[in-house]
């Protein structure tokens, strides 16, 4: 058993408390879900070593900022296991950037590449294989490395943190933190000129760090998705990315809308004002080039309609999954987004 992933994993169905997440492994441990000779208190103090958690004056832990970056570490590695093997391409962008990464795979040079882009080890072997010895050039001999055109993405993941989200026993908010922790580990370290921010919408919408994210928990909340959408939209407008994106993670209908300064709330059916004022300001998104990709973690027909209509009116994408089927597609997304080959 990976102690670590489980403590992980526990934690941030713990909203990020530590103490309680130690006494959950304890409790499993005593359920016999834990090997008895696996010995907790070392594996705590161990944690203590590494100072992923730090301990106040009053004696009580918590998680450190050590912590964080490896708790995000470890959801990128669980979701973007495929990254490393290649299972995913990459693909065309809606906007190219300027930046350009050298590849390490190399091909024949055609007239107009960039002669910056010669390999000169590679193309003098050729010139002396193809010589028998002698320094003789022709065009053939040469062989100029792949590259691959950057360009700069400006994303929002928008997560859903009304009652449904824990709803029946069942813990889609854990997931949903790990992907957006995930998406934080992949743009910092592998893009880092890209911007990320993430907000939360229930009846209200709200900005968050991302340090914040091990503790994000659901509440007693309707579904104002038009807000988070209209909160997205204004803090993409201040980037400078071409590329502009929300990722909206939810289960639900929108239940929700901001009237003036009342939230007007309708958890019932599908409201027509709140649906119809919700699809405006996806519309408006699409007016501005922002392409809204959402998530649905349900499969009830009056829902996946709503959704596929905002998906139409965005023209944006849509994917019906599980919540452990988010990391997979947000990540394929992502890349579509903002990535092609040049040759």
């Amino acid at each position: 058993m990976d102690l670590m992933r489980l403590f992980n994993q526990l934690l941030l169905a713990a909203g990020g408390d530590v103490e309680e997440t130690m006494e959950w492994l304890r409790y499993l441990q005593e359920q016999g879900y834990i090997g008895e000779g696996l010995d907790l208190d070392a594996f705590f103090e161990e944690l203590e070593r590494q100072r992923m958690v730090e301990r106040a004056s009053d004696g009580s832990l918590s998680l450190s900022s050590t912590g964080e970056r490896r708790i995000r570490r470890s959801a990128f590695e669980e979701i973007f296991s495929d990254l490393a093997k290649g299972g995913i391409g990459y693909h065309a962008v809606r906007a190219e950037g300027e930046g350009v990464e050298q590849l390490p795979e190399r091909r024949a040079y055609e007239f107009g590449d960039d002669l910056h882009r010669i390999d000169s080890t590679a193309s003098v072997h050729n010139a002396l294989r193809r010589t028998m010895g002698r320094l003789e050039f022709q065009e053939s001999d040469l062989e100029v490395y792949e590259t691959e055109h950057l360009s700069a993405c400006a994303t929002v993941v928008a997560i859903d943190i009304s009652h449904s989200m824990i709803l029946y026993g069942e813990d889609r908010i854990t997931p949903a933190k790990k992907v957006a922790l995930a998406l934080t580990e992949l743009i910092t370290t592998k893009y880092p000129k890209d911007s990320l921010g993430v907000l939360l919408f229930g009846d209200r919408a709200e900005r968050v760090e991302l340090s914040e994210l091990p503790y994000v928990q659901a509440g007693p909340f309707h579904t104002n998705t038009r807000e988070g959408l209209q909160m997205a939209r204004s803090m993409l407008a201040r980037k400078k990315q071409p590329n502009k994106q929300i990722f909206l993670i939810t289960d639900g209908k929108p239940s929700a809308i901001t009237d003036g300064d009342n939230i007007y709330k309708n958890p019932f059916g599908l409201d027509m004002k709140i649906v119809t004022a919700t699809l405006e300001e996806a519309d408006l998104c699409r007016r501005q080039g922002v392409v809204i990709t959402t998530f649905m973690l349900a499969t009830d027909a009056m829902l996946t309609e709503f959704v596929e209509r905002l998906t139409q009116v965005n023209r944006g994408r849509a994917y019906f999954a599980s919540p452990y089927d988010l990391g997979e597609f947000i990540l394929a997304d992502y890349i579509k987004n903002r990535r092609k080959r040049v040759r």
